[in-house]
């Protein structure tokens, strides 16, 4: 009697029980009781219209040593980003890269991962370049205290990213690249697909963080740069257009530069147009002139200078709501709707925009203007 009445009781109250959490825990693993998943579906892909991503990837130089650096980059964007859509890794050396690399690196991925080494071209002195002239220059510029001014490996570098990333076999798919270093971190969710704002805005160039070169890397820049646009002008916005940037970075109408850039350890932008005519044109230009080596132009200012004379105002986006840390400047959104509890780790009081180093606040002006103008325009 009394085992009856124990089961009778397990059976009213226990089964009941057992079936709301049951219930619950259908509920969460599908992701349906908001209360439970809101932070877990985050990081779940979100339905796409077409069913598909964009047809990008992360591009990253990177070398075996940096492995533990860029496992913990790779992690930040993973959780961040890339856990809700799975873009494909494409990872570049100039030396092949180590088992432990390539198993510690696709383990973090959700996406495919792609590891290429660099051939000569792409990682080398071309035949015009007088390698003597070229070792005395970097003593000479060590010796002044210049920043990276006698490092040869720093130069093939920025060689590499302002004429040859773009070229390599394993990029040849795509659509859009997504820059990405070791020892940068990303403190801050984000929650829509960078990507698919550049195809759906027909965008070509997205930065985060502007800043003023060092005028001793680049003596002769500016004068090789006006030299190509006397002798290539079809490919200049011209800059009494409203949508010209050139402003930006040369406010006297381009006889002299300001040194403004893009900081292009974090770019985002259309594989088109750096392999395009135009821009292919721009870099061999520049290239044939040795500054790479005789002095130490930067990807950067290189890059940066094409957009501002080859792009519209329209084509170049500040993704300001990516939050981004490069050693020693970060940037950080300072509007709450950015700064939520689980959005942002970041402080925005420490966000280099404030400083007088950036060439943010300028933009920002010099672009508020030509909108200005161009609807003045207009409505004439």
């Amino acid at each position: 009697m009394i085992n009856t009445r124990i089961g009778r009781f397990l059976l009213r109250v226990l089964l009941p029980i057992s079936i709301v959490c049951t219930l619950l825990l259908v509920a969460y693993q599908s992701g349906s009781w908001d209360a439970a998943s809101q932070h877990r579906v985050r990081y779940h892909p979100k339905p796409r219209l077409n069913g598909t991503r964009e047809n990008a990837a992360f591009v990253v130089l990177v070398r075996n040593e940096d492995l533990d650096s860029m496992r913990n980059t790779m992690q930040q964007l993973e959780s961040r980003f890339n856990r809700k859509y799975g873009y494909p890794w494409i990872f570049l050396n100039d030396q092949p890269f180590d088992d432990r690399f390539v198993d510690f690196t696709s383990g973090l991925a959700s996406g495919e991962t792609f590891y290429g080494t660099l051939n000569s071209t792409m990682w080398g002195y071309p035949d015009w370049i007088d390698q003597e002239k070229a070792r005395a220059r970097r003593e000479a510029m060590e010796q002044d205290g210049v920043i990276y001014g006698g490092s040869e490996s720093y130069r093939h570098m920025c060689r590499f990213q302002s004429g040859f990333f773009f070229r390599h076999p394993l990029l040849d798919p795509y659509d859009y690249y997504w820059r990405v270093e070791p020892h940068v971190n990303f403190p801050c969710d984000i929650d829509y697909d960078p990507f698919q704002v550049m195809r759906e805005r027909d965008l070509t160039y997205g930065w985060v963080i502007t800043i003023k070169e060092f005028e001793k890397t680049i003596p002769t820049l500016w004068s090789t740069v006006k030299e190509f646009m006397k002798e290539y002008p079809q490919y200049i916005v011209p800059k009494d257009d409203p949508e010209s940037l050139l402003g930006w970075i040369s406010p006297d109408g381009g006889d002299t530069y300001n040194l403004c850039h893009f900081w292009s350890n974090f770019e985002i932008g259309n594989l088109a147009w750096m392999r395009s005519q135009a821009y292919l044109d721009f870099f061999n230009y520049l290239d044939k002139s040795g500054g790479f080596f005789y002095e130490r132009w930067g990807d950067a200012p290189v890059h940066s200078i094409a957009a501002a004379l080859m792009l519209k105002r329209s084509q170049v986006h500040w993704f300001y709501d990516i939050g981004y840390f490069h050693n020693p400047w970060t940037h950080c959104p300072s509007e709450p709707s950015w700064l939520g509890i689980e959005k942002c780790s970041c402080d925005p009081s420490n966000s280099f925009d404030r400083h007088s180093w950036s060439c943010t606040p300028e933009y920002l002006d010099f672009t508020r203007t030509s909108r200005q103008d161009y609807l003045i325009a207009q409505r004439n």
